[in-house]
């Protein structure tokens, strides 16, 4: 009896893995579509093209030259000509009402979404928005991921982004293998709107170490330091961070970098104050102090009022050194 019961369950469990690898397969070979090709999305959505296996990708972006950017890909006129047919579908906007709008409004693509379809924000919201679309999704019959990443710029142009994601273990593993064509972590956060939470703590850090390293560097360079030395010996040291050693905000300290390039492309500073504001609102909603966060937040906005919003954030460097205009 205990032969046959073993038997069973082991049959049982090759089935299920039999399914399991199944959808693994289809989801690694489907029709995705990509929606909000910025700095971001173009460089993720090539990727998406370039390591993924058979998948077919239609593209939307308001901006027609930035659809026309991502080489084949099928470029659609609306948002819903994307999604139509699609079995996933990655958002990647600038704000919680751009996602909600594109999602929930009038003109909205749940509507238009299939049952069981995937839908997966990358976009920065905010957990009460990841939560929004998830009830709403669950309402429909789709499955929804919030998918915030960590990495910048670079980290989208080199593959190597982390996704933070909130929702259903099981629907993590299903979309793996699409999210790895774009980086190269996919870390399970928790419940719907974990990986947004996830997201806001790390982009708090990075805000407040930004502001840190430019900073420094400045005094450094002021007090008649090199750059590239000073910069060398934080980098082996205690002071060193993603700030320093991948996206250093001096010009010429390193290559590819928005510093090199008069601060254009790369992470905004009305991003990066659009999160530190999503941070502050969170933490208002439990009473946890972020003192620093809240400066930051502040300065970031300041910058903003001096014709820096669409500068990479780590123009904070020239702004603090008096050198912008």
């Amino acid at each position: 009896m205990r032969t046959r019961v073993g038997d069973m369950f082991r049959n049982s469990l090759k089935v299920l893995v039999r399914i399991d690898n199944c959808i693994h397969k289809r989801h690694a070979s489907s029709n995705v579509a990509f929606i909000g090709l910025g700095q971001m999305g173009a460089r993720m959505a090539t990727n998406l093209l370039k390591k993924g296996q058979n998948i077919k990708l239609k593209v939307y972006d308001v901006s027609p030259a930035a659809a026309g950017s991502v080489k084949g890909a099928i470029p659609c006129q609306s948002a819903d000509e994307a999604v139509d047919g699609s079995d996933v579908v990655i958002t990647m906007l600038p704000n919680g009402g751009v996602v909600k709008e594109t999602v929930l409004g009038p003109q909205g693509i749940l509507k238009k979404l299939s049952k069981n379809a995937y839908l997966l924000d990358s976009s920065t919201t905010g957990p009460e928005v990841a939560r929004d679309l998830a009830k709403a999704a669950q309402d429909s019959g789709v499955r929804f991921l919030d998918t915030p990443v960590s990495g910048g710029v670079v980290g989208a142009a080199d593959g190597t982004l982390t996704f933070m994601v909130g929702g259903s273990k099981t629907d993590v593993d299903v979309v793996e293998p699409i999210l790895l064509t774009m980086g190269k972590k996919v870390l399970h956060c928790g419940d719907y709107g974990a990986g947004q939470i996830t997201k806001l703590c790390n982009n708090l850090i990075l805000g407040i170490t930004m502001i840190g390293t430019a900073e420094a560097l400045n005094l450094g360079v002021k007090l008649g330091l090199d750059p590239k030395l000073l910069t060398s010996v934080v980098n082996i040291s205690t002071g060193r961070s993603w700030s320093s050693d991948t996206y250093n905000p001096v010009p010429g300290v390193l290559p590819n970098v928005p510093a090199g390039n008069n601060y254009d492309g790369g992470f905004s500073v009305g991003l990066i104050a659009k999160d530190l504001g999503l941070a502050e609102v969170a933490a208002l909603g439990i009473n946890a102090p972020v003192p620093l966060g809240a400066m930051t937040h502040q300065l970031f906005r300041t910058m903003i009022n001096h014709g820096l919003a669409n500068k990479d954030f780590s123009v904070i460097y020239k702004f603090l050194s008096g050198e912008t205009k």
